[in-house]
């Protein structure tokens, strides 16, 4: 099959994808193990298939059976089997009477990592890899009733440690991960099938390319054909069509080729995902023994100089990553959660999915046909010759005797999903250094399936991991915000497969002030901007899409831990708003009056979808108004609102067709700041060692040797134990310090970081005066890291601005995360509320970074990295550590205003909008940190722009600012 080997033009491909597919030159596994499609219906038996999930025996060499669940990690349910050691799974099955006599098969969808399968104690097959489906013919070894089926499993097989999958998971990924399916067909049968669409040059009507190899397995000659109906989404039938019949020998497979011409077909793309049903009947001598249904999508796939098209137009990619990981399950499939993630997803405007780095489900495919997701299938293939894997070290990246397993992983990655009109383009693997090896990989995956692109994971440019790729895709992982531009030079589609990764390794930070994952958001709008202006740009995978945790059952928590916009529990995270609004299709300006008009500008985004085809809604101060806008794909217009010029709340929503909100603008007139100020009466009284000040019903009581507010009292209830005093809070990128080799640190025992304000040693000087409406209080103040000034200025209409400069005088440089003034108040005031100018005009309810908002502390005893076994709360806002709730803990940036409120009193802070405040317990009081300084975190996997803003703090170096106080 020499054929295989070449790349075969456009409509000539059909005849030879079967002959690749089914008996090509391919390994001997592959060769003797192409999937037969499981007919739906049978002429000879009442049932077809029978799934083999459930409960299965299990036993590691002579130890007592117990029961297990299949799909399912072997450690996961508290197994454990080490390398080299088989796990033996056991159950028994009935033959149903009407099969016998048929052929038999069973097909596993996924077995970690090498699979022996037995039947009534004879070997029937093997295989080794994880995450695809295989089979074994069980024709002649079952018998009528009652049959005994064994499946002897190793992990950490050469296939384990060529994906990197149990290293990746920290711990070791075992087992029946995959349904298990025993089906039978006729003894004349369809054993292989191939669909594809191809477009006319206007891609108006398309033809239907089906190829069917059709297998006699029975003791005599047999006329055969195949007969086509497609029918659309709501049944009607489109055409019906029937091969020639052909004389089919005893023993003998023949492949029948067939070309429907369908007019004017509705196209799949992620934006109109239009399925049809296309049934496949197997006609014998005048009768249809089987049937076959499938779902098929049209479209078609075309690399065109540096972009990728479908149906003849450029798309842009705004994708994620995503491991099949759940906190209990491990890696084992679940179809409802596979399905869930692709509408949470969905639901959240990405309309690409990057398998990584092992083949998906069926069922996530199924949804992803369904309701329109592109998909990189990504081959079980991880850091061949990168530093991730040391093994490398040891071992030569170009050894030929790798080249079986890396066929293997990818030759079963296409037979196992090419029918799928989501997958988009094969990836042969990832962040491995390319060889001649993977050349031939990439060319067999293209005569495998010459109607889709190949991707390769490497850097396409730079000296790191750049071995020159030649797959028809080149990638780069991690680009700054340059590296959209850096792809107008090149050749081919470049695709950012990782990029803009969550912040994940500064654990401990993270655990402090969860206002890190609200502040990743803007920059990634920024990010999204540059990637969407550049025709060359592909796309990109933010990094990544679920959490990576697994909650052992002997009570660890493992793998790489939460850098997902999605928790493994699904509940979405802060970041999970931020990449909606990144990747929403459509930007809508602000609203502008013109020539007596309320007009707004949009651009839409779509890559085949007109606005016109959308909802759009205007809800004027709380009135609903329908409007149009004729707005192209890829095009920017203006539409003139049927509203009123005169509004003070203006919100602007636009639905897809799946009733997914996929925008939501809000623009509201007046100002965010507007306090009621009444006289208030002023009072100083001092002495040698302390200044009072009366301003209303509040006393204050400093310090002048330590320069220091001692306390706050409001009627004599104690309001502040502290502060305002400067604070400089360091950044923190621990990881949590577990051995690793890639980053994989994730455990219970990370703990939160204790943060205070500046020791203060004494006052060089306090003085403090009055004038007609004010008191002043200035200190000299000598810190154990520099020098500075404070200045409380105390106002008659009530409030208390306190000023502030600190010189920085240590010789060591400081890496800074915030710096402002930080008070202590009683931990009766745990309740936080506020007002800021978020990144966004309109949040969900349930963000900690929403506009407005109040948050309780609810702290809770947690001393552990996470609660083992289960979700804390309903919302991800609501989960809790010894500092507090997500939500109260968390840094509200650029605020109007913030407040802690107890049963006695309130104390609010008034600002301009720049300001950033964080409150959290500590040491059996709530802190709070008004911050003139902030940034988005320690991160090291962050670039630019999410690392812009970052200060190094030097000798000699000045901070200063104020904030302004108000007790009520």
């Amino acid at each position: 099959m020499e054929l295989c080997k070449f790349k075969l033009s456009k409509g000539s491909w059909l005849a030879l994808l079967l002959a690749c597919s089914s008996f090509g030159n391919l390994s001997a596994q592959q060769a003797s193990s192409f999937l037969t499609p499981l007919p739906d219906q049978l002429a000879t038996s009442k049932t077809s298939r029978i799934l083999l999930n459930g409960q299965w025996n299990f036993k590691v060499a002579n130890t007592k059976p117990v029961t297990i669940q299949v799909p399912g990690e072997w450690e996961m349910q508290g197994q454990h089997v080490a390398a080299g050691e088989t796990a033996v799974y056991e159950r028994s099955f009935d033959m149903p009477d009407d099969w016998e006599g048929n052929p038999v098969y069973i097909r596993f969808d996924g077995v970690s990592s090498h699979a022996l399968v037995k039947v009534n104690d004879q070997v029937v097959g093997e295989h080794e890899g994880g995450f695809v489906a295989f089979q074994v013919d069980l024709t002649g070894k079952v018998n009528k009733g009652k049959n005994k089926l064994t499946v002897e499993v190793q992990a950490n097989t050469i296939s384990d440690i060529l994906s990197c999958v149990s290293q990746y998971a920290v711990h070791t990924v075992g087992g029946i991960l995959r349904k298990a399916t025993l089906f039978t067909v006729p003894k004349v049968h369809i054993s292989d099938a191939a669909v594809a669409t191809d477009f006319d040059s206007k891609y108006v009507h398309a033809t239907l390319k089906l190829g069917g190899l059709v297998q006699n397995s029975s003791d005599r000659q047999q006329q055969v054909q195949l007969r086509y109906v497609l029918r659309d989404a709501n049944g009607k039938t489109v055409l019906e069509k029937s091969s020639d019949k052909i004389q089919l020998g005893v023993g003998s497979h023949k492949q029948i080729e067939s070309l429907l011409a369908v007019k004017k077909p509705m196209h799949w793309s992620a934006e109109t995902p239009y399925l049809y049903v296309l049934e496949t009947a197997l006609i014998v001598d005048g009768k249809a023994i089987q049937t076959n249904k499938q779902k098929v999508g049209f479209r078609e796939i075309e690399v065109v100089k540096n972009q990728l098209m479908v149906n003849g137009k450029p798309v842009k990619l705004r994708g994620v990553n995503r491991h099949a990981v759940h906190p209990l399950n491990g890696r084992a499939a679940d179809p409802a959660i596979d399905r869930q993630d692709v509408v949470l997803f969905k639901q959240a405007n990405v309309n690409y999915i990057r398998t990584s780095h092992y083949p998906p489900s069926e069922e996530f495919l199924n949804a992803a046909d369904e309701l329109g997701m592109y998909v990189e299938s990504e081959a079980a293939l991880s850091w061949i010759q990168h530093h991730a894997s040391p093994i490398w070290r040891k071992w030569d990246y170009r050894d030929k005797r790798f080249l079986p397993v890396m066929l293997g992983a990818n030759i079963d990655n296409v037979l196992s999903n090419r029918n799928h009109p989501s997958i988009l383009f094969w990836s042969l693997g990832n962040e491995s250094h390319w060889s001649p090896l993977w050349s031939e990989v990439n060319t067999r995956v293209k005569a495998l399936d010459p109607t889709r692109p190949t991707s390769f994971h490497d850097q396409t440019w730079g000296g790191f991991n750049n071995g020159g790729s030649k797959a028809d895709i080149a990638n780069y992982h991690y680009p700054g915000i340059n590296g959209p531009a850096a792809t107008d030079s090149m050749k081919r589609p470049t695709l950012f497969g990782e990029y803009a990764h969550l912040s994940t390794y500064n654990r401990r930070e993270l655990l402090t002030d969860p206002g890190i994952r609200e502040a990743y958001n803007a920059p990634l709008v920024t990010f999204v901007d540059s990637i969407y202006k550049h025709s060359a740009n592909l796309g990109g995978a933010i990094w990544s899409g679920i959490d990576d945790t697994f909650h052992l059952s002997d009570g660890r928590i493992v793998g790489y831990g939460p850098w997902g916009p999605i928790d493994g529990w699904r509940r979405p995270k802060p970041e999970y708003f931020g990449m909606k609004k990144a990747y929403s299709p459509i930007r809508i300006g602000t609203p502008q009056w013109k020539k007596g008009k309320v007009v707004v500008t949009i651009e839409n985004r779509y890559d085949f979808l007109s606005l016109d085809q959308l909802k759009l809604v205007a809800i004027v101060d709380g009135k609903e108004v329908p409007f149009k806008a004729a707005i192209g794909p890829r095009t920017s217009g203006e539409v003139i609102l049927p509203i009123q010029a005169e509004y003070g709340s203006l919100r602007i929503i636009a639905m897809d067709n799946q009733q997914i909100e996929v925008e939501n603008e809000l623009f509201e007139k007046g100002a965010k700041n507007q306090e009621k100020f009444s006289a208030t009466e002023l009072q100083l009284k001092q002495d040698s060692a302390y200044i009072y000040v009366k301003q209303g019903n509040v006393d204050y009581t400093f310090s002048r040797t330590y320069g220091k507010l001692l306390a706050v009292r409001k009627d004599g209830e104690l309001i502040l134990t502290k502060g305002p005093t400067v604070a400089l809070i360091e950044a923190n990128a621990e990881d949590g310090g577990k051995p690793n080799v890639a980053g994989e640190t994730y455990q219970n025992n990370i703990v939160p970081l204790k943060q205070y304000e500046q020791y203060t040693l004494f006052a060089d000087a306090a003085e403090a005066s009055q004038t007609g409406d004010s008191i002043s209080v200035r200190m000299d103040l000598r810190y154990q890291n520099g020098t500075g000034k404070q200045k409380f200025v105390f106002l008659n209409n009530g409030l208390l601005r306190v000023e502030y400069e600190m010189v920085y005088q240590q010789g060591q440089e400081m890496d800074l995360y915030q710096a402002g003034l930080m008070l202590g108040l009683p931990l009766s005031y745990d309740k936080l509320a506020w007002s800021r100018n978020g990144s966004f005009s309109t949040y969900p309810a349930n963000h900690i970074g929403r506009n407005e908002g109040e948050a309780v502390l609810h702290a809770a005893p947690l001393y552990e990295v996470e609660e083992h076994g289960k979700p804390q709360a309903k919302d991800w806002k609501d989960d809790a550590n010894i500092l507090g709730s997500n939500d109260f803990r968390s840094t509200k940036g650029n605020i109007y205003w913030a407040s802690l409120r107890s049963p006695v009193a309130t104390v609010k802070v008034l600002s301009n909008g720049q300001q950033h405040a964080r409150a959290w317990k500590q040491d059996q009081q709530i802190q709070w940190l008004i911050a003139d300084y902030s940034n988005n975190g320690s991160e090291p996997f962050y670039g630019s722009p999410h690392s812009y803003g970052r200060k190094k703090l030097k000798k000699g170096d000045k901070l200063s600012g104020q904030i302004i106080l108000k007790i009520n």
